[in-house]
């Protein structure tokens, strides 16, 4: 699912609850403020990043979650974006804040429209390059999206 073209905004808070497919070589994930991405080879971790011009490829302004049961059920990830910070919570727990000292466009360019994008990745470099065929069919089920200006 893409917004591009149809539902762009600046700052506010997007809400996701969704249930993770599961296995070696799947990557779902929400965004390049990502919201979340999960990766099947590497289970139980949850990846907040935000891509920038000054980390471009390194993806140093990012937090890795180890969340034991996060393949069970459906769970919310969220992140509250100001002029200011970008929060990332999952289930309502804070688990990364990202605010740089310096807000200029190579460290903050996140002052402009952004559209909302869910997908599920196989393979690729950050999922695979390997996927383990025997995993399939999968599922990212999403229950909801929610967005608050």
């Amino acid at each position: 699912m893409k917004s591009e073209n149809l539902y762009e905004f600046t700052y506010g808070t997007v809400e996701v609850k969704a249930k993770l497919p599961q296995g070696h070589g799947l990557w779902p994930a929400c965004g390049e403020i990502d919201i979340m991405e999960y990766v099947g080879k590497t289970p139980h971790e949850i990846h907040t990043t935000l891509h920038t011009p000054a980390s471009f490829g390194q993806s140093v302004n990012t937090n890795v979650e180890t969340i034991g049961d996060i393949e069970e059920g459906f769970h919310v990830y969220k992140t509250n974006w100001s002029k200011d910070a970008i929060k990332f919570y999952i289930d309502d727990q804070l688990v990364y804040t990202f605010s740089p000292e310096e807000k200029d466009k190579k460290n903050y360019p996140f002052n402009k429209p952004f559209f909302i994008i869910l997908n599920m990745a196989i393979g690729g470099y950050f999922g695979g390059p390997d996927v383990d065929d025997s995993i399939f069919p999968q599922e990212f089920i999403i229950d909801y999206v929610k967005v608050y200006q």
